[in-house]
């Protein structure tokens, strides 16, 4: 299968907190330049920029030259629950959403920042998806199968021949890492991170990151805790 290509820019994107507000129950299809999409939540226009509302919650801030149209999605959006009114309502509000904040130093930062020199990935990047996939604990595994502290699949693991223990903190970061540079080179951050997370094939099977509540919370949190405005140039 061809992959998509993706033009070498520098991609600037803003991702804020999430307010506890009701949602619209419509959703609408944004379109690239390179002609990729992407399922959000809404937009609006400040001068010559687009600022987008995720599905999955969060904001990405775009550049008007690199979207060629929006139009409406034919994927309903759920609207969020009605918030009930009246003196006990404070109270049944969820509590708004604060900003991640990227874990400063942990014991697995030389081991990082070896990776992410050798293949050429943001050490802070690669930190951020070590804090959303296992919060930086060596032996976790999930349900799926996901080993270690990048939570590296099975396939992943025989991919990078990674050997008899996935666990390990060095080969894990390396070969995550690995398959994270691997990511970028064939897409842009957001759609590298929503591979990383529901795999290159989803991403390709919807021109974009899949409309999948779990995978847009993913790409917006790893994007807040790498800074809130990241400006990174794609190799």
């Amino acid at each position: 299968m061809r992959h998509l290509q993706f033009r070498k820019i520098a991609f600037a994107l803003t991702i804020v907190a999430g307010l506890a507000v009701a949602t619209p129950a419509s959703a609408e299809l944004l379109f690239f330049s390179d002609a990729q999409s992407i399922s959000i939540a809404g937009h609006r226009i400040v001068g010559d920029r687009v600022i987008v509302t995720l599905r999955g919650g969060g904001e990405m801030t775009l550049d008007s030259a690199r979207v060629a149209k929006i139009l409406p999605d034919e994927v309903a959006y759920p609207e969020a629950p009605a918030v009930a009114e009246g003196p006990q309502s404070v109270r049944q509000l969820p509590a708004m959403a604060a900003l991640p904040v990227l874990i400063e130093k942990t014991a697995f930062d030389p081991i990082i920042e070896h990776a992410s020199t050798q293949h050429g990935v943001d050490p802070r990047l690669v930190k951020a998806v070590i804090q959303v996939e296992s919060g930086f604990q060596s032996r976790a595994r999930s349900p799926k199968g996901a080993m270690g502290l990048m939570q590296l699949m099975p396939g992943t693991v025989r991919e990078y021949r990674v050997g008899r223990n996935p666990y390990d903190p060095a080969k894990n970061i390396q070969a995550g890492t690995k398959h994270l540079r691997a990511l970028l080179n064939k897409f842009e951050l957001p759609l590298a991170l929503a591979a990383y997370n529901a795999g290159e094939a989803a991403v390709l099977r919807f021109g974009g990151i899949p409309p999948y509540a779990e995978t847009q919370a993913y790409v917006a949190k790893i994007l807040a805790l790498v800074g809130a405005t990241a400006t990174y140039q794609l190799q």
